[in-house]
């Protein structure tokens, strides 16, 4: 039975992958129902504030749905939100039996629907492929627990790490195919971030821009960390900034008149209090996009800025693509810049996926080690610490 329970879980999980980039800020979630050995019904959860993949399961099942098992990779909600109630649709089909990979730790859930079910006789299974659905939904689970985005840090560099040349020289280091690649993930983020000097330098737009007709499944906010005020009203990011929303994160250092002229164009700017080194205080930006919901944000630059994310322990995967190319040069721009660790041990440790080939380039893509899937209990736990906040990673 546990083989089974696992394979027909696998399946859920890959339904629920479907959702990625359209149901944030909720979780990604899957469901099958199984009757006799059989899938009789599967859905996913596809947009947000649509019906949850346990409704589209039980519909395709219709009747076949009395006395199956219902495998959903998250537990089913007891509570009236955007929609009714999961765990009153699994009663009334007739549901004998739940297996879910892990309980929810939504406060609103984190439990109820679990005892919820069992008070009405249903057999429960919590825990299977429990890590692999918390890594699937890894994003959600970091906005409540930290209150803050999962941050993807991105960068494409030579083989030497390098990501321009002596000369500032840049554009450009990966071919299309793998630039191609990086506006697909562009088109799934909450946000894309950038430092002044990128902006500044790069003049970029920041938006997905993907091949034919595909639109991407999110429309990201470009944000760009500004402590002085600094960007350009001719910047492509500022005469967009009424079709394509822009956010700025100044400092009162900022003189005011900077301020105005750049909310007069249509950005958003907010301003914080400087930290010690006169710069956006990055914990406070992240906890303000938290509270906003955004899930996903896109950190793509300039090295400085990956740098100050990586010394305040503010990530938590990387997505890195190298080009067959080395640029050497003592003085050329390293892909990671700030104050950086000590010593070896203290270094952030990244679990990384096998590479893909995109052209004549590889992309990379790791996840820190000991991050969220260790710091939130696992559904054996007893106590419910959902409320407290963790602040730093380490």
């Amino acid at each position: 039975m546990e083989s089974a329970d696992k394979n027909f879980m696998r399946r859920a999980l890959e339904l629920a992958a479907r959702g990625r980039g359209s149901v944030e800020p909720n979780p990604m979630v899957g469901a099958v129902v199984v009757r006799d050995d059989q899938i009789v019904g599967e859905g996913s959860h596809q947009r947000f504030g649509g019906p949850h993949a346990e409704i589209f399961a039980l519909d395709e099942a219709g009747e076949n749905a009395n006395g199956a098992t219902l495998y959903v990779t998250l537990e089913p909600c007891c509570h009236h939100g955007k929609t009714p109630p999961c765990t009153d649709r699994i009663l009334a089909a007739g549901i004998r039996r739940v297996v879910m990979a892990m309980r929810d730790p939504f406060p609103a859930v984190a439990g109820k629907g679990v005892e919820f079910l069992q008070r009405h006789g249903k057999e429960i299974v919590v825990g299977c492929l429990e890590q692999e659905s918390r890594q699937l939904n890894a994003p959600y689970l970091t906005l409540l627990d930290k209150g803050r985005p999962f941050i993807h840090l991105k960068w494409a560099m030579s083989l030497d790490g390098r990501t321009a040349t002596t000369t500032g020289d840049s554009k450009w280091i990966t071919g299309p195919l793998a630039r191609e690649h990086g506006h697909q993930f562009r088109g799934l983020v909450d946000g894309i971030l950038v430092g002044i000097g990128t902006a500044m330098a790069d003049d970029p737009l920041l938006t997905p821009r993907l091949p034919g007709d595909e639109s991407p499944r999110r429309v990201p906010v470009r944000i760009v960390l500004d402590s002085r005020g600094r960007l350009r009203s001719d910047s492509q990011l500022v005469q967009t900034a009424k079709v394509f929303p822009t956010l700025v994160a100044l400092t009162n250092i900022a003189r005011p008149a900077d301020v105005a002229r750049l909310s007069s164009l249509g950005c958003e700017c907010i301003v914080f209090r400087p930290d010690a080194d006169g710069r956006v205080p990055l914990v406070d930006l992240a906890g303000v996009l938290g509270s906003r919901k955004m899930t996903h944000l896109l950190v793509e630059g300039g090295s400085s800025t990956i740098g100050s994310f990586v010394d305040e322990g503010l990530v938590d995967s990387l997505r890195i693509y190298v080009a067959p190319m080395v640029m050497g040069g003592a003085g050329a721009t390293p892909a990671v810049a700030g104050i950086g660790w000590p010593t070896l041990a203290d270094s952030l440790r990244f679990q990384f996926e096998p590479p893909v080939s995109v052209g004549p380039d590889l992309f990379l893509a790791g996840s820190v080690v000991n991050r969220v899937q260790e710091s939130l209990p696992t559904s054996e736990d007893p106590t419910n610490p959902f409320s407290a906040r963790r602040s730093r990673l380490h």
